[in-house]
């Protein structure tokens, strides 16, 4: 078991929380990643659960016990660190065995775990070396089979990706994916990388500020954006989010930004201030009988082998908006372009709050928007 109940978990330095009333209920078997930018608050909040930072208040059970004022070696959870924290003056033998040795276990056991370990993630041939002899990749192999060995109810990961290459942070993703499934063991992984979390990640927690602004699966932060923050950071490009209104005009309710008309739904609603969202793969080339319209002039085009990227200004206000397409777009720099989207791509948020509003495209009757 390794389920993990965090309970208004704050972590404050002098007068600025670091991590600000935070509670979630992290599965046993899942992979939760914390996602967010530098400074938001997902590693503080990654060593509080592993007992190396005190919290200010709050609780952290684990199994249902509450381990929150217990020391870091009592709480059964193993961390894997950034930099790999292995000891250079000791064989890779040596450093898988070495949490296993500091517990008094059996010297038959620590062989035997070592090599269970060494053969999961293939370095069984490279335990006679020291970790100066070792690749990055492998150097993490050591770092992951070391907490492997401790066979813990937890597996607390601090960007453990963030020293290797592109091409082996790619191959090592799949190999923590696989290890994952194959082991049915709690994770909780920090990253800024939103690859990392999309690819791996059975929930995401995504944190701004100390605070979370949404928890779920990869399709559903990414699809149902709770806030302007969320649909601003996830995806590359991410979100293209406009300010404009929104209003009823002949019977219709309509988004008016600068460059930008959407006919939403027929009925009346009340004028309000909001962002409107959209990806930019949902965008295509407007046909003359689309009614959503954003009317923009390409800035930049990107050429990313398969695809194109169409960097476009909206209205006289400089708005940007990216396009996502199939090369060839038949798009230049200079083009005028008229581009949509379906409705039901088209995202709304409270331009005060951030938060999402909940709306039903193309309804019949009046129809008020829910959400903050």
């Amino acid at each position: 078991m390794g389920s993990i109940r965090i309970r208004e978990l704050t972590k404050k330095y002098g007068d600025v929380a670091a991590v600000d009333g935070i509670s979630m209920d992290i599965d046993d078997g899942e992979f939760l990643v914390l996602l967010g930018p530098s400074g938001c608050g997902k590693t503080t909040l990654l060593r509080m659960i592993a007992g190396l930072l005190g919290p200010t208040s709050g609780s952290i059970l684990l199994d249902d016990v509450d381990i929150t004022d217990a020391p870091s070696r009592q709480r059964d959870v193993a961390m894997v660190f950034q930099n790999y924290a292995l000891y250079p003056h000791l064989s890779v033998q040596k450093n898988l065995a070495f949490p296993l040795r500091v517990r008094r276990t059996d010297k038959a056991e620590i062989e035997e775990r070592v090599r269970d370990a060494a053969g999961q993630l293939d370095i069984d041939h490279l335990l006679d070396r020291k970790p100066k002899e070792l690749s990055g990749g492998q150097r993490q192999r050591v770092a992951v089979g070391r907490a492997i060995v401790r066979n813990p109810r937890a597996f607390l990961m601090d960007e453990p990706l963030s020293n290797l290459d592109a091409k082996l942070r790619t191959a090592t993703r799949r190999e923590l994916g696989a290890l994952h499934r194959r082991l049915g063991a709690t994770f909780v992984y920090v990253t800024h990388d939103q690859v990392e979390a999309m690819t791996m990640a059975t929930r995401i927690a995504l944190l701004d500020g100390g605070k979370v602004e949404q928890i779920g699966t990869p399709e559903e932060v990414y699809d149902r954006p709770a806030s302007v923050f969320v649909a601003g950071f996830l995806g590359s490009p991410p979100m293209n989010l406009l300010d404009g209104d929104v209003a009823a005009d002949s019977e219709r309710v309509v988004v008016d930004a600068p460059g930008v008309r959407a006919p939403l739904w027929h009925g009346e609603t009340e004028r309000r201030d909001v962002v409107l969202g959209v990806r930019p793969e949902h965008l295509r080339i407007a046909e003359p009988d689309d009614e959503v319209r954003f009317d923009a002039v390409v800035d930049l085009l990107e050429n990313l082998g398969s695809e194109e990227i169409a960097h476009c200004v909206v209205g006289e206000t400089g708005t940007t908006l990216s396009f996502r397409g199939r090369r060839p777009t038949g798009l230049h720099v200079g083009a005028h372009v008229v581009l949509t989207a379906d409705l039901t791509d088209l995202h709304l948020f409270d331009r005060t709050s951030g938060r999402r509003l909940d709306w039903v495209p193309d309804t019949v009757s009046a129809h008020a928007l829910a959400g903050a």
